[in-house]
């Protein structure tokens, strides 16, 4: 999934550089995004090191093999040039990313958000959200930090009744028993 940094302009990391990969100045990434085939059609992207300011970089070409995104960027010709790329992460602005359809929505919009019982009390907030495993199908989880402890909600229809991202909002019906068990787990 794609990952916020830290502060200053909001930025979403869409891929991390790994190593060099061939003579002529490309880089092997990680895929960091949902999208991949979006970073095929960047002209250019932030790199960032985890430390200071990201700086601009103009993409000369990306394509994905093998699970990796290879990008080509302005000004690497050479090995030694694209070795100074690697542990880097490849970014853009976060009004830039991918618009969902309704009814789905970005791990980092759900994190931080309150969760209200309907018609009733505030829960707590979304600490963060386990998703299922690459190649199993299943609901992904909020996990809630609550004044009791954590409680684990399925991400479905049926209990989040109204996400509003925008308000940091999760109205949710809990069906019966979901305490009991979150208490006895």
């Amino acid at each position: 999934m794609p990952q916020q940094t830290e502060p200053g302009p909001a930025r979403v990391t869409l891929a991390r550089i790994v190593r060099p990969r061939g003579r002529r100045g490309e880089v092997a990434a990680e895929i960091l995004t949902d999208f991949p085939e979006r970073l095929t059609r960047l002209t250019s992207a932030y790199l960032w090191d985890g430390r200071g300011e990201p700086r601009r970089c103009a993409i000369r070409s990306c394509w994905l093999h093998d699970g990796q995104a290879i990008f080509h960027f302005e000004g690497s010709d050479s090995i030694s040039d694209a070795e100074r790329f690697v542990g880097l992460e490849v970014q853009l602005p976060l009004e830039e990313r991918m618009p969902l359809p309704a009814g789905r929505y970005y791990v980092t919009d759900l994190a931080g958000c309150d969760v209200w019982e309907q018609g009733a009390e505030l829960l707590g907030r979304v600490r963060e959200v386990q998703l299922t495993g690459e190649n199993t199908r299943g609901t992904p989880v909020l996990v809630v930090d609550t004044t009791r402890g954590e409680l684990l909600i399925p991400l479905a229809e049926e209990i989040c009744k109204r996400i509003d991202t925008a308000a940091r909002r999760i109205e949710v019906r809990l069906p019966e028993g979901l305490r009991e068990l979150n208490r006895e787990s």
